[in-house]
């Protein structure tokens, strides 16, 4: 009899000592799915059938073996592959699980509620018991892994040789004169579940495999972030010989805004956008627009608060409103309307709990730039409904074809609006972290918001001064990144060559970007046979040794796009495009 007064015979479960790793654990798991048949996409399929909910990204990295799950998970999955959590967990051989059909009902409802956060169970000083007769299995959490967020702090334990076994009390002859001896069993730490939900593919799983196949000596052509420096495009130098002048002023904190001379000409420059309202105190600089974007998500959102985002996105927006506790309301831009949004998906989508909507324009990762009609309809929706409007303009600077940018908030000076911009692209300055935010239009209906952007602004106490310092001159000499994306320039020869050569791929379409860096081309998933887009970027990683995005990575609804990025040189794009061309001759997905 254990402690509980539960018979050990009758209680079958995983040791505590199981000698599971991540490693292992993802070998098994490759070997059940391989039993059954079954991929990735269809574990998460089976599991939403089962009431839980395992996402794309925390299936990858326990299938490539970057991570161990709790508990509850491993149950879940060995209910899929119908083997014994045992074998999962590195104990004994692939059995066919003797789960009966109630109970394995029963600890799929348990998997529900803990993958979910309902009943989750506490951390304690013993794992779940199954009553006497049950052939349920109890998992403990595997080496590795713990309970993310304990409802209440674990009841000490001590040592055996420490308990008087007649009155089961601390022999105090022994003590511990710092107090009770903890038992030999070591706590881990786990990731927060916050985190469960979160996508950001951009440098995700598969980027850690091109990372692993490079560190054994392969040659990975990067398609999959937009990095200038890499490929050649070098920063104007005036901005790096004004950075090394005013270095030495640039040693203490700045106003936690950012450099009165910084802000100065971002307020200039917005104003020559036709930004209303605009004024010095609602201006901030960041280590670039992903901070500043992160720091509006934490201010502005409760938990339950919706936000509207494009499908496509670029995955951080995304990313941010989940961390923030809000829930992201993706519509869909319509790719035969050359990406613009869908502006009666967007309005179908806006409840009483929706507070903001977000655009990106220049778009990431189409590179399409919005006409000035469908951002007039943006701001009519966005005014009925009473929404605030976040404008992520990061590539306005990059725009090809004669395509005039608009800023949104030039259009709506009765709402309130923040814009973001930034030097990282235009300037070929990624690396120097350069960005900001402009508060616009109605300020009074986002003063209370403000006061939270301030007091976390004031936190992280200043964005990088020697990149703050270099604004004033970025933007008010020569825009040298004009020269790239007009006709002869690198930027627009190399767009028009790679959407030539991927409309020319038997199965591949592409709308033609207007701005930045990217395309999103769409794969025939029929012709194809394609399911799995995760799959499919892995499969083109192996075989061609070429790095894109999936369009999963970027909250796209189905696995039939991909994004590349269009800057290495000529040479090396048009060795890219054979080789992808030679991939699709004879693709078919398993």
């Amino acid at each position: 009899m254990d402690m509980l007064g539960v018979p050990m015979a009758e209680k079958k479960r995983i040791s505590v000592d199981s000698p599971a790793t991540a490693k292992s654990f993802a070998q098994h798991l490759r070997e059940g799915m391989d039993r059954r048949g079954l991929k990735q996409a269809d574990l998460i399929r089976m599991a939403s059938q089962r009431g839980a909910k395992l996402g794309k990204s925390q299936v990858s990295q326990y299938v490539s073996g970057k991570t161990l799950p709790r508990r509850a998970v491993v149950q879940l999955l060995s209910d899929i592959l119908e083997i014994e959590p045992s074998f999962l967990m590195g104990e004994g051989t692939p059995a066919v699980s003797a789960v009966s059909a109630a109970s394995s009902a029963a600890a799929a409802t348990e998997s529900a509620a803990e993958l979910t956060g309902l009943d989750a169970e506490p951390m304690g000083s013993f794992p779940t018991v199954i009553p006497a007769g049950s052939s349920a299995i109890s998992i403990p959490d595997p080496p590795g892994r713990a309970e993310a967020r304990p409802a209440a702090a674990p009841e000490p334990r001590i040592h055996m040789s420490r308990l008087d076994k007649n009155t089961n009390s601390v022999n105090s002859a022994s003590s511990h004169p710092e107090g009770i001896i903890m038992s030999d069993a070591i706590r881990t730490f786990s990731k927060s579940s916050k985190l469960d939900n979160v996508l950001y593919d951009v440098r995700g799983p598969v980027v850690d495999e091109a990372a692993r196949l490079e560190s054994e000596g392969a040659h990975i052509l990067k398609l999959n972030i937009g990095n200038p420096a890499p490929f050649g495009f070098r920063t104007p130098v005036e901005v790096i010989q004004d950075m090394r002048e005013q270095l030495p002023d640039c040693e203490g904190y700045s106003d936690s805004r950012g450099l009165f001379s910084a802000r100065k000409a971002i307020m200039q420059y917005a104003q020559l956008k036709g930004l209303p309202n605009v004024s010095m105190d609602g201006i901030y600089t960041g280590n670039g627009v992903s901070e500043l974007i992160n720091l509006c998500m934490q201010a502005l959102l409760d938990t339950g608060d919706e936000i509207l985002i494009p499908a496509p996105d670029y995955p951080l927006w995304t990313a941010c409103a989940t961390l923030a506790g809000g829930t992201p309301v993706h519509y869909l831009c319509d790719e035969q309307a050359d990406w613009n949004p869908d502006l009666a998906d967007m309005e179908f989508k806006i409840t009483p709990r929706t507070k903001a909507l977000v655009i990106i324009n220049p778009n990431n990762p189409t590179g399409a730039v919005y006409s000035k009609d469908v951002l007039e309809g943006i701001v009519e929706i966005a005014r009925r409904h009473q929404l605030m409007i976040f404008a992520d303009e990061i590539y306005d600077r990059l725009c090809m074809d004669d395509a005039e940018h608009v800023s949104i908030a030039s259009l709506a000076p009765d709402l309130f609006c923040v814009t973001f911009s930034g030097l990282s692209k235009s300037h070929m300055i990624a690396g120097y972290r350069i960005g900001w935010m402009v508060v616009s239009g109605n300020k009074r209906l986002g003063s209370d918001f403000m006061l939270g952007v301030n007091m976390l602004s004031n936190m992280r106490l200043c964005s990088n001064v020697p990149a703050q310092s270099i604004v004033q001159t970025a933007l008010g000499g020569h825009q040298s990144v004009k020269d790239y994306v007009a006709p002869g320039g690198r930027v627009y020869e190399q767009r028009n060559y790679v959407y030539e050569a991927l409309n020319a791929i038997d199965g591949i379409t592409a709308v033609k970007p207007k701005a930045a860096f990217y395309i999103f081309p769409k794969m025939d998933v029929k012709k194809f046979n394609i399911h799995d887009d995760e799959q499919f970027a892995l499969d083109l990683l192996h075989q061609k040794g070429i790095l894109i995005t999936r369009g999963g990575g970027f909250n796209w609804p189905e696995p039939d796009h991909f994004r590349i990025v269009y800057l290495p040189r000529m040479g090396v794009l048009r060795e890219a495009m054979e080789d992808l061309a030679e991939f699709f001759e004879t693709y078919r997905q398993a």
